[in-house]
């Protein structure tokens, strides 16, 4: 599934940037859907990937948790609502995979030592997009905001802790986000490459059952951090 994903990603990638720099550097450039930009509300579509990481938060000076981070993957839609000439409004829903590894110091065994922890994320952001000004076929842009996460893997509604080799966190999360992107216009449509950041505002973790478990007792908070890689199509 993941080669397949990469495949079309570079599919589109390569066909966007082969048409834009035919434009681009041709004597005379022709400037592709040079109206666009006056549409009101306009929507599209984003596939990406991203890098999940746990910033962790000690009461006291422990060996750390090791966390070995994966590339996952991204789909989703965008809506995109003009504001001023510079500045629009996005809304961009979408499904994250990702998989996390957490190695806990002090345990003899793997199966205690170590946890999986696979997230299907459903990611709603709430965003500004600064648009600089248009040069040719191309628009360089920044991107902030806030949004919230839905884990669906959390485990939240589990009984069973770390004890039992359950890894639980909360189902819901806030975050903000800031990254930058370029539109490359091409003839028949806006092919946007961007890389963005994200940053959880609270604790996610459940704490096990037992107070003094050596797996979360000494965690004053874990949260999530993450990079976005997107390649968005209008």
């Amino acid at each position: 599934m993941k080669k397949i994903v990469v495949l079309v990603l570079l599919t589109f990638t390569l066909n966007g940037f082969a048409q834009f720099t035919k434009n681009m550097f041709s004597k005379d450039p022709i400037i592709n859907l040079e109206n666009f930009q006056n549409k009101r509300l306009y929507f599209g579509y984003f596939l990406g990937f991203n890098s999940y990481d746990f910033k962790i938060d000690y009461k006291n000076a422990e060996p750390d948790i090791q966390v070995k981070k994966t590339t996952g993957f991204n789909v989703g839609i965008v809506g995109d609502l003009k504001l001023h000439q510079y500045i629009s409004l996005r809304f961009e829903p979408g499904l994250f995979y990702t998989k996390r590894d957490l190695s806990f110091p002090g345990f003899t065994t793997k199966a205690d030592a170590l946890r999986e922890v696979n997230s299907t994320y459903i990611h709603l952001p709430l965003l500004l997009k600064f648009l600089s000004l248009r040069t040719g076929n191309i628009r360089p842009y920044l991107v902030g905001g806030l949004s919230t996460t839905l884990n669906l893997s959390s485990n939240s509604k589990s009984v069973d802790d770390n004890a039992e080799q359950r890894f639980r966190v909360k189902p819901w999360t806030t975050n903000y986000e800031m990254g930058l992107g370029i539109d490359f216009f091409s003839p028949y449509f806006i092919f946007s490459p961007s890389i963005r950041g994200v940053f959880g505002l609270k604790d996610e973790l459940i704490r096990d059952n037992d107070p003094n478990s050596p797996w979360t007792s000494d965690i004053e908070s874990i949260k999530s951090r993450a990079v976005f890689i997107n390649f968005t199509f209008h």
